[in-house]
């Protein structure tokens, strides 16, 4: 059986001051009533996990109520870093569900199909994650200000959400970092250290997340082409 783990507990700070990115309107729902209504819908997924900021219980249950959303759920506590949230998470999962697929609350775009591949490719090797290739020509700079290294693009790939992972190897790779006093702002990262291969799964359409405030515009456009299915 598959849980979803939607991170939602973080703070936003590149949104700007005083702004909610995940409470931010797109098309007449904020940006996580999107996202968790994506996982709401999908067949895929048995239950649902939001890790959530400390305070914002009676929102996320209010949001629940009036999107109607029907798989059972539970609203779990963020710790400090993503990776703490992450962890808190993991630990409400009921003992039965063998896969997660952990997404960020702020991209509310990822069609079903893709949580799916993600599953698929997790149940075969134990990781996946959700990648686009990168088309950009990219080059490494150690100081901000010049050139360092030219990187080979055939090789890059920039990774999104969904993450998948059987429980039992987020959890051990999660505890290798956690024993080691390491901060990750990616779950697959984690993975490396037990020496777990992750899986990547090509994206073949945008999977936007809301980080700055010229995303809205963008995202709520593809969400108008996805609806009429342009």
């Amino acid at each position: 059986m598959n849980a979803a783990l939607i991170v939602a507990a973080g703070k936003g700070t590149r949104m700007g001051a005083h702004v909610d990115k995940l409470f931010l309107d797109v098309g007449g729902r904020p940006v996580v009533a999107h996202t968790w209504g994506r996982f709401d819908g999908a067949k895929c997924i048995d239950e649902i996990v939001l890790v959530i900021r400390g305070g914002m219980e009676a929102d996320f249950r209010e949001l629940a109520q009036k999107y109607e959303f029907r798989k059972p759920f539970r609203l779990v506590a963020g710790g400090s870093e993503r990776q703490d949230s992450v962890w808190n998470g993991l630990q409400a999962i009921s003992p039965y569900y063998d896969i997660v697929i952990i997404q960020d609350g702020a991209r509310p775009c990822t069609p079903e199909e893709l949580i799916e591949r993600t599953i698929v490719a997790a149940r075969e090797v134990g990781a996946s994650v959700a990648a686009q290739r990168v088309t950009d020509t990219v080059k490494e700079s150690c100081d901000g200000q010049m050139i360092s290294t030219h990187l080979k693009r055939d090789l890059l790939w920039a990774v999104q959400t969904p993450q998948t992972f059987k429980v039992s190897v987020i959890l051990k790779a999660l505890e290798a970092a956690r024993s080691k006093n390491l901060t990750l702002t990616d779950d697959t990262a984690a993975c490396e250290l037990i020496g777990q291969v992750v899986k990547l799964v090509e994206c073949m359409t945008p999977n936007p997340k809301v980080t700055v405030p010229g995303d809205v515009p963008y995202i709520h456009e593809l969400m108008n082409r996805q609806n009429t299915g342009n």
